[in-house]
């Protein structure tokens, strides 16, 4: 094979650069996937071979210098002492000859990582020698690039290797290269000699294109994933929902929460639909026995207490006390799924169920879990607190509380880490009250150190403590982290605190009746957080989940402070979540473009018409196969209508190119190197006619000379015509 000659100057070095950035995003995932180290002495190798490429140096020369390299480069990694001291290259022959034997018996397992390393350069050797044949033999990189994108992005969907930056890097440098090796063909396919002008007309839109193409791809707003991440499944397969060390779950409810840890997956099936009076929370149950791996209950969930809904619901919530203003407030449900529980607000007095007005139910006394029969729709009415900060940072100044209750909500394992403790006392240094010190945790949980995510989250082994291992390994993780950690550093502080399940407010979707704001819950609301028993005030709802605020509101009133602390700063989260600026947000929410409606609309659409939409894509590839396989029948047809009725001169040089391209369909290609005048010598030959030397005469006129007569297309387009029709298969 015959190869070609690139002329050294600036647009074939911009070549080699941008085939060495595509051949480099090969090797950037390796440090961060593989064990591979030292990654800069096979990235030396690669500029190395290209530029023995570039310069055209002797295969015997460039081959020398690269077989020098590698050996000088597996004496760096391996071997110690001066690379001209003899000892170590009879231990290298010796590992390449065992490596040999493995290599023929199969056993790809005990490669020895010298023999390894070597293979490596001998792959990237290889890679660089086809690098250099895609860019200057055949002109064509589509292949490579192509790949290079599956690669890097079936490794950004299925590793932890974070790809955004690499498509963007691996997009400009193919869509340059393409741009530059498309030039190249065009001038060797018409014998134009190559110009400096020339040269910038080309490339100077190219590069106008790239930039405008990349800067529209990173400002153009972007929907959010459809499918979960995969990574998380794929790594916790086989492990088991709620087997030792945890597994891949469905979001929403679920009672057993001993094992915790390990992704979820998400679910945005409906649960029920809420009509309320001010946003807040819905509880199912509370759990005050942390294992150290997850939560359970320090008493049977048989032991229950009966009522109905002419009673008060038997649920302690708060005392009667100043620092704690009550309003009553009815928030109505229509539950879409019933697995027979209620959930209610923090507060709850009555549940009212007009369908059912003797309806009975039953409360799990330890884990305020309260059962139901078969009830779609109900009411709830609760007192929706509103805390006072002064009465919150005074509860703890020597108030007695029943040893029982501080026994069962400071309670910890023995194996827990000393550093968790140690930690909360460094987080809490300084504070004096329960309060200050319960939002020193909170905020410290919400600071930077943290990150929010459902799918990257651990597992704990059999030796890890599921707090110690957030706090102080991955610091990643979802509400149950968060809210899990928040309750084990208080306790460790002698709070009594305890962890609260059930569900955030839900989406918005607009106004009811009587300014009631509806909302829709899903098993994506499924939510935990942290309830902090204050003494004479009750139980007080915190939020340390990064991203969450807390629903429940606090009276900031130091001004009635008769002793000079220092106020603390109200959280930006109350400020934000204040009544107006949320109606606001949840009006233009209910207003704009909702991806998650489309979505769900259009699996609704594919549930009833899948059957007949697989049929009709089915024909519409049949029909465009049979289309595209008859094509030598109707394409002239339509190439001659296409040019009919046009007047311009300038089609001449575009309908003299497609009149090529036919001739080549019809079996009539042009040979490699072959003149346009004696190819049209030869067609004409075929057809019996002189039509193409004519009309090549007169487009080597154009090209040549730049001579282009007004009115030359009329004269010409019965020549065109003619030779076109002659290409009907």
């Amino acid at each position: 094979m015959t190869s070609r000659k690139v002329p050294k100057d600036l647009a074939s070095f911009l070549l080699y650069a941008f085939g060495f950035l595509l051949l480099w995003e090969w090797l950037r995932p390796l440090e961060q996937l593989t064990d591979t180290s030292n990654i800069i002495i096979f990235i030396l190798f690669i500029i190395v071979s290209l530029f023995l490429s570039y310069i055209g140096a002797p295969l015997f020369i460039s081959s020398f210098i690269k077989c020098v390299f590698i050996v000088f480069a597996i004496h760096f990694l391996y071997f110690e002492g001066s690379f001209f001291q003899t000892e170590w290259v009879s231990l290298f022959i010796k590992d390449l000859l065992e490596n040999i034997g493995v290599v023929v018996e199969r056993d790809w397992s005990n490669l020895s990582n010298i023999f390894r390393s070597l293979l490596f350069f001998v792959l990237l050797w290889l890679l660089a020698y086809l690098i250099q044949y895609w860019l200057i033999a055949r002109r064509q990189i589509f292949i490579f690039f192509f790949m290079t994108l599956i690669y890097i992005t079936v490794l950004d969907t299925f590793s932890p290797y974070e790809a955004g930056a690499a498509i963007i890097r691996t997009v400009i440098s193919g869509f340059a290269i393409m741009g530059m090796l498309t030039f190249y063909r065009l001038l060797d396919k018409e014998f134009v000699q190559k110009k400096p002008t020339l040269s910038r007309k080309w490339m100077i839109p190219l590069t106008i294109m790239i930039v405008i193409s990349v800067s529209f791809g990173l400002a153009a707003p972007k929907a959010e994933p459809i499918w979960p991440d995969p990574v998380p499944f794929f790594k916790s397969y086989g492990k088991g929902s709620g087997g030792e060390g945890g597994g891949v779950r469905s979001i929403g409810y679920d009672e057993d929460d001993s094992r915790l840890g390990g992704p979820f997956i998400g679910n945005d099936q409906l649960v029920f639909t809420a009509q309320v009076e001010s946003r807040h929370y819905w509880k199912v149950e509370t759990k005050d026995i942390y294992t150290g791996k997850g939560w359970d209950t320090s008493g049977s969930r048989e032991y229950r207490s009966p009522f109905t809904g002419e009673d008060e619901v038997p649920i302690f919530s708060f005392f009667e006390h100043d620092g704690v203003e009550k309003e009553e407030e009815r928030s109505i449900l229509n539950a879409n799924i019933h697995d027979r529980y209620i959930v209610y607000p923090l507060g709850i007095k009555r549940i009212d169920t007009p369908l059912h007005p003797n309806s009975t139910y039953s409360l799990e006394n330890y884990t305020e879990k309260i059962h139901s029969a078969s009830i779609f729709n109900y009411s709830v009415v609760f007192d929706a607190p509103k805390f006072s900060v002064t009465a919150l940072m005074k509860a703890s100044e020597g108030a007695a509380i029943e040893s029982e209750l501080l026994d069962r909500y400071t309670q910890l394992p023995e194996e827990l880490p000393q550093r968790v403790r140690d930690l909360a006392l460094e987080i809490t240094a300084g504070k004096n009250t329960w309060y200050e010190k319960a939002k020193a945790l909170e905020d410290y949980l919400k600071g930077s150190n943290f990150t929010y995510d459902q799918k990257e989250v651990a597992i704990p082994g059999p030796e890890d403590d599921y707090v110690d291992q957030f706090l102080f390994d991955t610091q990643i993780g979802y509400c149950d982290n968060f809210s899990t950690s928040m309750v084990i550093m208080a306790r460790s502080l002698g709070i009594p605190t305890r962890w609260v399940k059930g569900y955030t407010e839900g989406e918005y979707k607009g106004q009811a009746e009587n300014n009631r704001k509806i909302f829709e819950v899903t098993n994506n609301n499924a939510h935990s957080w942290v309830e902090v028993f204050f003494p004479g005030i009750g139980w007080v709802p915190f939020e340390p989940t990064k991203s969450f605020s807390n629903s429940v509101q606090f009276n900031y009133d130091y001004s009635t402070q008769s002793n000079s602390q220092t106020p603390l700063e109200q959280p930006k989260s109350e400020v934000k979540d204040k009544p107006d600026l949320l109606e606001e947000k949840e009006e233009k929410a209910s207003t704009s473009f909702s991806f998650k409606k489309l979505i769900s609309s259009f699996k609704v659409f594919w549930e009833k018409k899948w059957k007949w939409l697989v049929g009709f894509i089915i024909a519409l590839i049949v029909l465009a196969f049979v289309i595209y396989r008859v094509r030598g029948k109707w394409l002239p047809y339509y190439l001659a209508l296409r040019y009919k009725w046009s007047k311009k001169d300038d089609n001449f040089q575009r309908a003299y190119l497609l009149l090529l391209r036919e001739l080549k369909r019809y079996g009539l290609p042009r040979k490699e190197g072959q003149t346009l005048r004696d190819y049209a010598e030869y067609v004409d030959r075929f057809f019996s006619t002189t039509e193409m030397t004519r009309l090549t005469a007169r487009y080597e006129k154009l090209i040549y000379r730049g001579e282009l007569n007004e009115g030359s297309w009329k004269e010409t387009k019965k020549l065109w015509e003619n030779l076109i029709k002659k290409t009907i298969a």
